[in-house]
């Protein structure tokens, strides 16, 4: 693999990662139909799994699996259980889409980064999500997560779409993305804190 080859895998698996930390099984479902039909310009050496997700029992799976977890974040106070499932799965599906896409690598090679950039990139953009959707079950009483589901699932679309077809420039916006979400959610924590101390003494136990 050229040295101009891994930065375009390392980005397409960056963008794949960062999606499924929006959706888990919707960027593996658009990565086999795109490797199906020949639609991603992206050229990466195929793996078992890319294969397995371009095959036919790959895609109903997977097909079967985003119709689930779409209509499932529609359920009030079921998005927000869904959420402590979701963590863990959207870190092992960054993982492997990250596997997938460098799959010329050496093995040690590959799973070292697919863990430590592919886990973490998805685990970012779903610690993001869950903290807005925590926000918006306490300001609006779980009125607002449909709104969010939505918006989550175009981010998820979006990015994979983009990372399939422009991977540099997704690999830019997801970085973009990720400073800017860290940012708030440190934001929110230091939000928290002032706030505890501003009620602790009014604390009897305290």
């Amino acid at each position: 693999m050229s040295g101009m080859d891994l930065y375009v895998a390392l980005a397409l698996g960056v963008g794949l990662a960062a999606a499924s930390g929006f959706r888990v099984f919707l960027p593996p479902f658009l990565y086999g139909l795109a490797t199906r039909f020949d639609l991603n310009p992206t050229v990466v050496p195929d793996s078992g799994m890319q294969e397995w997700m371009a095959s036919d029992v790959g895609l109903m799976v997977l097909g079967a699996a985003v119709v689930c977890e779409l209509l499932a974040y529609y359920i009030p106070w079921l998005d927000n259980l869904l959420d402590t499932i979701a963590s863990p799965a959207a870190v092992v599906g960054g993982v492997v889409l990250m596997s997938t896409s460098l799959g010329e690598l050496e093995p040690a090679l590959q799973w070292s980064l697919s863990i430590v950039v592919g886990g973490t990139t998805s685990g970012s953009v779903q610690l993001t999500t869950v903290g807005v959707r925590a926000l918006s079950t306490a300001s609006t009483g779980g009125l607002g997560n449909p709104i969010v589901s939505t918006m989550e699932a175009g981010a998820c679309l979006f990015c994979t779409v983009l990372a399939l077809l422009l991977p540099l420039i997704a690999l830019v916006l997801v970085l973009g993305g990720l400073g800017m979400g860290g940012r708030w959610v440190l934001r929110r924590r230091g939000a928290k804190a002032s706030d505890a101390q501003v009620w602790a003494p009014m604390n009897p136990q305290a």
